[in-house]
């Protein structure tokens, strides 16, 4: 059996992610790293700057919310994000289309719950989608205007120390949003801002075979990975990833495991690089086990959910954290002694970075301990 090195699989993490060169386009950078993670609005426009030769927050924003070839949505993990579009329909036939069903019978089960029936739930969508296609694109509380009933608000979890109450209005948008039947539109304020805008849209079609295009392509971005790091990814059964898995190499690792790659798979030449990966990123969130890129110490890294961080990267490596203070200057720090080439090519990162957020103030929406530490 073939057998691929932590050191290869660093070299192949660099020249895919175009973390080594740099892409030139904000599309080049999203297929690069196959979708990124939306859930924080700035995480897009920071992971995309990391890969891009000239950081464009206008280029950013015309992928997402002029030319549209980003595309938002609810897919692996029922996690938020940004696809490229001619992925878009594979993400959604492999895994978004199961996730809107989910949604949809959760919602209908809880306005059950509150003594709405779907007949209602009918009536109201329609109005709405009505609404939202008048408007052209709306904010909630404008569709909230035009359609009362989503402003209504439902009380869950009464009588205990965690009860609250949900509007109407901010489940029917997810659930819609989720089947492809509306889309995120620019937001309300700076591109770090998540209060979006929301436009009509149209469901994508269905693509045959979606579950093994997925991984295919994914393995082309992320292989060597085992089947374990496979099923976390995508938040499929273990059946649907060996389904998946079909015409692939199988390959061992240094940690003694098996992982999959695509045939033929060939290892570049790299040199080292450097680079600031903001919170959430999709390279430091690309796999289940990561003992061949983190630290042994990885506590401080992540908030209690698994949220990954802003990281420092050298040579394949997480290697120190980053932030921004108050005054938007960056800070960083090294999670062990480093190089003196590292440390000058880090600072070439500090200042690029800090060229291109210019004044915009920055706070990852999941915050870690170092992350808190050093930006205070």
């Amino acid at each position: 059996m073939r057998r691929i090195t932590d050191r290869q699989r660093r070299a192949l993490l660099g020249a895919r992610h175009l973390l080594f060169r740099r892409g030139d386009t904000v599309e080049e950078v999203a297929d690069a790293v196959l979708a990124l993670h939306a859930t924080d609005a700035a995480t897009v426009f920071l992971s995309i700057f990391a890969r891009l030769r000239e950081p464009s927050v206008e280029a950013v924003e015309k992928a997402l919310y002029g030319e549209v070839t980003l595309h938002r949505m609810l897919a692996m993990r029922r996690t938020l994000f940004a696809v490229p579009g001619d992925l878009a329909p594979v993400v959604w036939s492999s895994t978004g289309r199961a996730i809107a069903a989910r949604e949809r019978a959760g919602f209908v089960k809880f306005l059950a719950e509150a003594g709405y029936s779907e007949s209602w739930l009918a009536g109201v969508e329609k109005s709405t989608i009505s609404a939202l296609a008048a408007r052209g694109e709306a904010v909630l509380s404008d569709l909230g205007s035009d359609v009362p009933e989503l402003r209504e608000q439902v009380t869950v979890a009464a009588g205990k120390p965690y009860e609250a109450t949900q509007s109407i209005g901010t489940r029917l948008i997810r659930v819609l949003a989720a089947e492809g039947l509306i889309r995120r539109s620019r937001p309300r304020g700076g591109w770090t801002s998540s209060q979006f805008r929301w436009a009509p849209s149209v469901p994508f079609d269905d693509v045959p075979d979606a579950k093994a295009a997925l991984v295919r392509r994914w393995l082309d971005r992320y292989g060597p990975a085992t089947v374990a790091d496979i099923k976390w990814w995508t938040g499929w059964t273990v059946t649907d990833v060996r389904k998946a898995l079909a015409d692939t190499e199988t390959v061992s690792l240094d940690d003694g495991s098996t992982a999959h790659v695509l045939p033929d798979l060939d290892v570049p030449d790299v040199g080292p690089w450097a680079a600031l990966l903001p919170a959430l990123d999709p390279t430091p969130m690309g796999w289940q086990e990561r003992s061949w890129y983190l630290p042994a110490d990885r506590s401080e890294l992540f908030d209690r959910s698994g949220n990954i961080g802003p990281t420092v990267w050298w040579d394949g490596r997480v290697v120190g954290v980053w932030a921004q203070r108050p005054d938007r200057s960056l800070a960083w720090e090294p999670l062990a002694e480093l190089p003196r080439a590292a440390v000058k090519a880090i600072a070439v990162e500090i200042d690029r970075l800090t060229a291109a957020l210019g004044d915009v103030r920055v706070t990852p929406r999941f915050r870690t301990p170092l992350e808190r530490k050093l930006s205070s």
